[in-house]
């Protein structure tokens, strides 16, 4: 596998391939200060995304509702965790105006695990998809969702207002959930995209981080599970350490090895395939609704 391993010395040396250009150009540049003026929440900002100047000059934006402090502690993930605030009911309006006032073409929407409530924060994402199509009718949408546990009649409530694309991600290779994704399952994940396909969505999509110490073979698995679950996208970008209390970096994976990874996905079957270091769950989703 082409990868560069890192010793204790080289932990914090990044390749130059790594490297971000700054954002911008006239639509990010409004778009900045429209986020600034009226305080609009988006996991591009927040989370400081490398691709935000390219995703917003393409009218792409992602925004996460359901508060953010998770109740799982992914080993992976610079989300806080803990015990999460109560629900604003008013939160789907809020998302709707914001992508209005943001003039989003494609809209992505995710969230932090909501463990602690019966519905899983299911009615929630229900609500902010309806009172995103009533305010913005020519936008888009994606739905970056959580497992639910894998409970049906929760996940049927994404069915019922059928986004564009549903995705949930992966995030790693069967040997390694347990450690990067702790409370989540590899299966149950895997159940999950394959029922929301049974159920009628037309586009599901879901996503892996490499760099973790995973094997090219483990890699190629995961595309052939996702595949037989009759996943239509698939995400694939290096992980980065969010802070020293995250799990390290054990390899930076080679441009030509995420090029490798694009071409075996395509030859699965994939309908897109986003291979590269910088890639995130989001990156050129408005290409993934066709």
């Amino acid at each position: 596998m082409a990868v560069e391993t890192l010793s204790p010395e080289t932990t914090k040396k990044k390749p130059k391939w790594l490297r971000v250009k700054l954002p911008t150009g006239k639509k990010y540049t409004n778009l900045r200060k429209l986020v600034d003026k009226y305080d609009l929440h988006t996991i591009c900002t927040s989370g400081s995304c490398p691709n935000m100047g390219e995703c917003w000059s393409e009218g792409t934006a992602t925004f996460m509702i359901l508060g953010n402090v998770c109740t799982r502690s992914c080993g992976f993930c610079g989300v806080k965790t803990g015990r999460p605030e109560t629900v604003d009911w008013d939160e789907p309006e809020k998302v709707a105006r914001s992508i209005k006032l943001m003039d989003i073409k494609h809209a992505v929407v995710t969230s932090v695990d909501r463990d602690d409530l019966k519905d899983m924060g299911s009615i929630i994402w229900a609500e902010t998809v309806k009172a995103i199509r009533r305010m913005n009718p020519n936008t888009t949408l994606e739905t970056l969702i959580p497992d639910f546990q894998g409970i049906e009649k929760h996940l049927d409530r994404i069915v019922e207002v059928s986004p564009e694309v549903v995705s949930h991600n992966m995030e790693t290779v069967k040997r390694l959930t347990r450690e990067v994704r702790i409370q989540a399952k590899y299966d149950r994940s895997l159940a999950v995209l394959a029922y929301l396909k049974k159920q009628g969505i037309k586009r599901t999509k879901s996503g892996i981080m490499l760099g973790l110490g995973e094997t090219e073979e483990e890699v190629i698995q995961t595309l052939k599970d996702l595949r037989a679950a009759d996943v239509d996208v698939v995400t694939i970008g290096q992980y980065l350490q969010p802070s020293k209390k995250h799990l390290p970096v054990q390899q930076f994976i080679t441009p030509d090895q995420f090029k490798k990874y694009e071409e075996i996905g395509l030859d699965l079957g994939f309908r897109h395939v986003e291979s590269s270091a910088l890639v995130r769950s989001s990156y050129k989703a408005q290409k993934h609704i066709h």
